[in-house]
Protein backbone atom coordinates (compact mmCIF):
# COMPACT_ATOMS: atom_id res chain seq x y z
CA UNK A 1 0.00 0.00 0.00
CA UNK A 2 1.50 3.32 -0.84
CA UNK A 3 1.30 6.81 0.87
CA UNK A 4 -1.48 8.36 -0.89
CA UNK A 5 -3.39 5.41 -0.93
CA UNK A 6 -6.57 5.03 1.71
CA UNK A 7 -6.02 3.66 5.00
CA UNK A 8 -9.55 4.05 5.85
CA UNK A 9 -12.38 5.15 2.80
CA UNK A 10 -16.59 5.40 3.70
CA UNK A 11 -18.72 5.21 1.15
CA UNK A 12 -22.28 6.55 0.75
CA UNK A 13 -22.59 5.93 4.83
CA UNK A 14 -26.11 5.95 6.60
CA UNK A 15 -26.97 5.40 10.01
CA UNK A 16 -29.55 6.62 12.69
CA UNK A 17 -31.82 5.23 15.36
CA UNK A 18 -34.83 4.07 15.27
CA UNK A 19 -36.78 5.60 11.92
CA UNK A 20 -34.43 8.75 12.86
CA UNK A 21 -31.77 9.08 9.99
CA UNK A 22 -28.38 10.49 11.30
CA UNK A 23 -26.02 9.85 8.62
CA UNK A 24 -27.27 10.66 5.05
CA UNK A 25 -24.44 9.66 2.50
CA UNK A 26 -21.28 10.30 4.08
CA UNK A 27 -18.02 9.67 2.18
CA UNK A 28 -14.66 10.39 2.35
CA UNK A 29 -11.20 8.94 2.79
CA UNK A 30 -8.05 8.93 5.36
CA UNK A 31 -4.73 8.17 3.76
CA UNK A 32 -1.41 7.88 6.01
CA UNK A 33 -2.84 11.88 7.05
CA UNK A 34 -4.64 13.48 10.17
CA UNK A 35 -8.36 14.24 8.87
CA UNK A 36 -10.77 16.57 10.79
CA UNK A 37 -14.40 16.09 11.22
CA UNK A 38 -16.32 19.61 12.64
CA UNK A 39 -19.27 20.83 12.56
CA UNK A 40 -22.25 21.98 15.39
CA UNK A 41 -23.84 20.21 18.25
CA UNK A 42 -25.93 17.50 16.39
CA UNK A 43 -24.71 17.10 13.09
CA UNK A 44 -24.02 13.83 13.41
CA UNK A 45 -20.08 13.82 14.27
CA UNK A 46 -20.55 11.88 17.08
CA UNK A 47 -22.81 9.18 15.62
CA UNK A 48 -20.13 8.83 12.70
CA UNK A 49 -17.37 7.82 14.82
CA UNK A 50 -19.74 5.04 16.67
CA UNK A 51 -21.19 3.81 13.34
CA UNK A 52 -17.18 3.23 11.75
CA UNK A 53 -16.04 1.60 15.38
CA UNK A 54 -18.97 -0.57 14.97
CA UNK A 55 -20.84 0.25 18.45
CA UNK A 56 -23.84 1.76 15.79
CA UNK A 57 -24.63 -0.89 12.79
CA UNK A 58 -24.72 1.40 9.17
CA UNK A 59 -28.17 1.50 7.12
CA UNK A 60 -26.06 1.61 4.54
CA UNK A 61 -22.89 2.51 2.73
CA UNK A 62 -19.79 0.85 3.21
CA UNK A 63 -16.93 1.50 5.82
CA UNK A 64 -13.70 0.01 3.89
CA UNK A 65 -9.91 -0.34 6.40
CA UNK A 66 -6.75 -1.03 3.74
CA UNK A 67 -9.31 -3.00 0.98
CA UNK A 68 -11.33 -4.83 3.28
CA UNK A 69 -14.77 -4.22 3.97
CA UNK A 70 -15.69 -3.81 8.01
CA UNK A 71 -19.57 -2.26 8.44
CA UNK A 72 -21.25 -4.79 9.85
CA UNK A 73 -18.47 -6.21 11.85
CA UNK A 74 -18.85 -6.29 16.00
CA UNK A 75 -16.98 -3.91 17.79
CA UNK A 76 -14.31 -6.07 18.86
CA UNK A 77 -14.20 -7.41 15.60
CA UNK A 78 -13.71 -3.74 13.83
CA UNK A 79 -10.79 -3.48 16.94
CA UNK A 80 -8.91 -5.95 15.60
CA UNK A 81 -9.28 -4.99 12.14
CA UNK A 82 -7.20 -1.89 12.74
CA UNK A 83 -9.08 0.57 14.36
CA UNK A 84 -8.80 2.01 17.74
CA UNK A 85 -11.24 4.33 19.35
CA UNK A 86 -10.79 7.13 21.77
CA UNK A 87 -14.50 8.28 22.92
CA UNK A 88 -15.77 11.36 23.71
CA UNK A 89 -15.39 11.19 27.85
CA UNK A 90 -12.25 8.80 27.73
CA UNK A 91 -14.54 6.08 29.62
CA UNK A 92 -11.24 5.00 32.25
CA UNK A 93 -12.44 3.05 34.87
CA UNK A 94 -12.25 5.00 38.04
CA UNK A 95 -10.27 2.29 40.50
CA UNK A 96 -7.89 0.94 37.94
CA UNK A 97 -4.48 2.66 38.02
CA UNK A 98 -3.01 3.78 35.05
CA UNK A 99 -0.11 0.79 34.80
CA UNK A 100 -3.84 -1.29 35.27
CA UNK A 101 -5.33 0.17 32.03
CA UNK A 102 -2.31 -0.35 29.99
CA UNK A 103 -1.69 -3.31 31.66
CA UNK A 104 -4.94 -4.95 29.93
CA UNK A 105 -4.01 -5.04 26.71
CA UNK A 106 0.11 -5.36 27.11
CA UNK A 107 -0.13 -9.27 26.43
CA UNK A 108 -0.55 -7.95 22.53
CA UNK A 109 1.95 -5.85 22.41
CA UNK A 110 4.87 -7.88 22.35
CA UNK A 111 7.21 -6.79 19.57
CA UNK A 112 5.14 -4.17 18.06
CA UNK A 113 5.80 -0.52 18.17
CA UNK A 114 3.61 0.43 21.19
CA UNK A 115 3.99 -1.09 24.58
CA UNK A 116 2.98 0.30 27.83
CA UNK A 117 6.86 1.75 28.01
CA UNK A 118 6.29 3.39 24.82
CA UNK A 119 2.92 5.17 26.14
CA UNK A 120 4.62 6.33 28.75
CA UNK A 121 7.70 7.57 26.47
CA UNK A 122 5.43 9.36 24.42
CA UNK A 123 3.07 10.65 27.98
CA UNK A 124 5.82 11.50 30.51
CA UNK A 125 3.26 12.67 32.51
CA UNK A 126 1.12 9.64 32.69
CA UNK A 127 5.01 7.59 33.96
CA UNK A 128 4.88 9.62 37.13
CA UNK A 129 1.18 9.12 37.76
CA UNK A 130 1.41 5.35 36.85
CA UNK A 131 0.03 3.88 40.23
CA UNK A 132 -2.56 6.44 40.74
CA UNK A 133 -6.34 5.29 39.71
CA UNK A 134 -8.11 6.77 37.32
CA UNK A 135 -10.57 8.95 39.14
CA UNK A 136 -7.50 10.24 40.59
CA UNK A 137 -5.80 12.00 37.27
CA UNK A 138 -6.74 15.47 36.05
CA UNK A 139 -8.90 15.73 32.91
CA UNK A 140 -5.36 15.76 30.42
CA UNK A 141 -3.87 13.35 32.44
CA UNK A 142 -7.07 11.32 31.85
CA UNK A 143 -6.76 12.03 28.49
CA UNK A 144 -3.42 11.18 27.59
CA UNK A 145 -4.49 7.37 29.15
CA UNK A 146 -7.22 7.31 26.92
CA UNK A 147 -5.23 7.82 23.98
CA UNK A 148 -2.18 5.62 25.00
CA UNK A 149 -5.12 2.87 26.03
CA UNK A 150 -6.30 2.95 22.06
CA UNK A 151 -2.38 2.72 20.84
CA UNK A 152 -1.83 -0.40 22.74
CA UNK A 153 -4.40 -1.64 19.76
CA UNK A 154 -1.57 -1.35 17.48
CA UNK A 155 -3.80 -0.05 14.61
CA UNK A 156 -3.38 1.36 11.27
CA UNK A 157 -6.33 3.75 12.03
CA UNK A 158 -7.57 6.06 15.33
CA UNK A 159 -10.19 7.28 16.01
CA UNK A 160 -10.73 10.25 18.11
CA UNK A 161 -13.76 12.03 19.33
CA UNK A 162 -13.76 15.81 20.86
CA UNK A 163 -9.72 14.85 22.44
CA UNK A 164 -9.61 18.27 23.47
CA UNK A 165 -12.60 18.68 25.19
CA UNK A 166 -12.19 20.39 28.50
CA UNK A 167 -8.56 20.78 28.30
CA UNK A 168 -6.43 23.38 29.10
CA UNK A 169 -4.15 25.25 25.84
CA UNK A 170 -1.14 23.29 27.22
CA UNK A 171 -2.68 19.49 27.60
CA UNK A 172 -3.96 20.09 24.01
CA UNK A 173 -0.57 21.10 22.77
CA UNK A 174 0.53 17.57 23.96
CA UNK A 175 -2.28 16.20 22.62
CA UNK A 176 -1.72 18.16 18.99
CA UNK A 177 2.19 17.02 19.29
CA UNK A 178 1.22 12.79 19.57
CA UNK A 179 -1.51 13.19 16.60
CA UNK A 180 1.74 14.56 14.62
CA UNK A 181 3.74 11.59 16.21
CA UNK A 182 1.53 9.50 14.97
CA UNK A 183 0.76 10.20 11.52
CA UNK A 184 4.85 10.30 11.34
CA UNK A 185 5.07 6.70 12.50
CA UNK A 186 2.22 5.59 9.72
CA UNK A 187 -1.34 5.69 11.49
CA UNK A 188 -4.22 7.59 9.94
CA UNK A 189 -5.61 9.95 12.78
CA UNK A 190 -9.38 10.79 12.02
CA UNK A 191 -10.56 13.64 14.94
CA UNK A 192 -13.62 14.84 15.58
CA UNK A 193 -13.68 18.00 16.89
CA UNK A 194 -15.85 21.14 18.25
CA UNK A 195 -12.43 23.12 18.88
CA UNK A 196 -11.59 24.34 15.56
CA UNK A 197 -8.38 25.68 16.67
CA UNK A 198 -7.25 22.62 17.78
CA UNK A 199 -8.59 20.80 14.62
CA UNK A 200 -6.82 23.02 12.61
CA UNK A 201 -3.40 21.99 14.19
CA UNK A 202 -3.88 18.64 14.97
CA UNK A 203 -5.45 18.04 11.10
CA UNK A 204 -4.23 19.77 7.85
CA UNK A 205 -7.44 18.97 5.91
CA UNK A 206 -10.88 19.66 7.74
CA UNK A 207 -14.35 18.09 6.48
CA UNK A 208 -17.39 20.09 7.61
CA UNK A 209 -20.58 17.96 8.62
CA UNK A 210 -23.89 19.69 8.44
CA UNK A 211 -27.05 17.89 9.16
CA UNK A 212 -25.33 14.59 8.61
CA UNK A 213 -23.34 15.12 5.46
CA UNK A 214 -20.25 16.55 4.77
CA UNK A 215 -20.87 19.65 2.90
CA UNK A 216 -17.39 21.24 2.83
CA UNK A 217 -13.81 20.49 3.01
CA UNK A 218 -10.66 22.48 3.48
CA UNK A 219 -6.84 22.71 3.92
CA UNK A 220 -4.08 24.43 6.11
CA UNK A 221 -5.84 27.10 8.41
CA UNK A 222 -8.59 28.72 5.21
CA UNK A 223 -11.48 27.60 7.53
CA UNK A 224 -10.02 29.46 10.69
CA UNK A 225 -8.58 32.62 8.82
CA UNK A 226 -12.39 32.74 7.03
CA UNK A 227 -15.17 33.82 9.55
CA UNK A 228 -17.08 34.06 6.95
CA UNK A 229 -16.97 30.31 5.91
CA UNK A 230 -17.00 30.06 10.11
CA UNK A 231 -20.61 31.44 9.91
CA UNK A 232 -21.47 29.97 6.91
CA UNK A 233 -20.81 25.98 7.93
CA UNK A 234 -20.41 26.41 11.73
CA UNK A 235 -22.92 28.92 12.74
CA UNK A 236 -19.90 31.28 14.02
CA UNK A 237 -17.40 33.36 13.16
CA UNK A 238 -15.44 36.39 14.70
CA UNK A 239 -15.41 36.93 18.13
CA UNK A 240 -17.49 33.92 18.88
CA UNK A 241 -14.51 31.64 18.01
CA UNK A 242 -13.20 32.64 21.35
CA UNK A 243 -16.32 30.87 22.61
CA UNK A 244 -17.52 26.72 21.43
CA UNK A 245 -15.32 26.92 18.30
CA UNK A 246 -12.25 28.34 19.47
Amino acid sequence: MTDDQALLEVRDLRAGYGVSRVLDGVSFRVAHEAVAIVGRNGMGKSTLCDTLVGLLRASGGEVVLRGERIDGLAPERVANSGIAYVPQGRRLFPSLTVDEHLAMLARRTRGKRWTPDAVYELFPRLAERKKHGGADLSGGEQQMLAVGRALLLNAHVIVMDEPSEGLAPTIVDVLVDAVHHLVDQGVAVLVVEQNLRAAVRMAHRQLVMVSGRLEAEFAGDELLARPDLQHRYLGVGGHELEGEYR
